[in-house]
C-alpha cells in the first residue's frame, strides 16, 4: 500500500518525471477549461471559437477544412465550432464561385471586433507568459509538446510493451 506524503504540502509532493509532468499538463489544461468558460460569459467566446476567429479574420475566405488543418483539429470538431460562432453571427458562411459544394468562412462585423481584441483571453495570458520566456525556452518548449502531440495522436495514448 503507498504511503501518504508526510509533507505538509502535499500538492508539490514529487510523483518522479512522468508523472510530475503529467501534473503540469492536466493544470495547464483545467486553467484553459476555466478560462475558456469565463470567456465565454464575458468575451461572448470560448478559447476555441477565439482561436477559430483569428484564423478566419487572418484568411478571409478560408474553408472549414482548411481552418481544421491549421488549428490541427478534427474537421468534425471545427463544425462544431463554426456552427456556434454562426449562431452568434460572427462568422458566415458563403458559396465558393468555382466549387459550390465548398463553403467559405469570413468574419461578420462583430466577429472583427471580438477578434481583435485580446482583452481577458486566453491569448492575451499566452503573450505575457511568452514575452518573458526566452527564445532556446520556447524552442525546447515547443519540441517537447510537439513530440508528446505526436506520440499520442500516433499511439492513442496506450503503446504496447512486449
Amino acid at each position: 500500500m503507498p504511503q501518504q506524503p508526510r509533507s505538509p504540502h502535499v500538492a508539490d509532493a514529487p510523483l518522479g518525471k512522468v508523472l510530475d509532468f503529467m501534473k503540469l499538463l492536466w493544470k495547464l489544461d483545467h486553467a484553459l477549461q476555466r478560462t475558456s468558460r469565463k470567456m465565454a460569459a464575458s468575451v461572448g467566446v470560448t478559447g476555441p471559437q477565439r482561436l477559430a476567429l483569428r484564423v478566419v479574420g487572418r484568411f478571409p475566405g478560408i474553408t472549414p477544412g482548411e481552418t481544421a488543418a491549421i488549428l490541427r483539429l478534427h474537421p468534425s470538431t471545427v463544425t462544431v465550432i463554426v456552427r456556434g460562432l454562426e449562431r452568434a453571427r460572427l462568422v458566415r458562411r458563403t458559396e465558393d464561385p468555382a466549387d459550390r459544394r465548398r463553403t467559405r468562412l469570413r468574419l461578420t462585423d462583430a466577429g472583427k471586433k471580438i477578434a481583435g481584441s485580446p482583452a481577458g483571453t486566453i491569448e492575451d495570458s499566452m503573450r505575457r507568459v511568452l514575452a518573458r520566456t526566452p527564445p532556446s525556452e520556447l524552442e525546447t518548449a515547443g519540441r517537447v509538446l510537439s513530440a508528446l502531440a505526436v506520440e499520442l495522436e500516433e499511439s492513442g495514448g496506450a503503446r504496447r510493451h512486449g
